[in-house]
């Protein structure tokens, strides 16, 4: 029960959030930039919203 006490406390959880945050973070970047083919397929794929509907049609063909 001591474990609750310590998580009740803003000085031992707000590093530990950091922690966890950080790491997600981390994941994230890895997972997007990690993979070469993921990584050009976001970057072409960011444009989207700026292109006609002419334009995506073209592309699907």
């Amino acid at each position: 029960m001591g474990w609750i006490y310590w998580f009740s406390s803003f000085n031992h959880t707000k590093p530990l959030a950091l922690v966890i945050m950080f790491v997600t973070f981390v994941a994230i970047v890895f997972y997007v930039y990690g993979d070469r083919k993921r990584g050009e397929r976001l970057e072409n794929n960011k444009n989207i919203p700026f292109l006609d509907d002419e334009s995506i049609k073209e592309n699907e063909k």
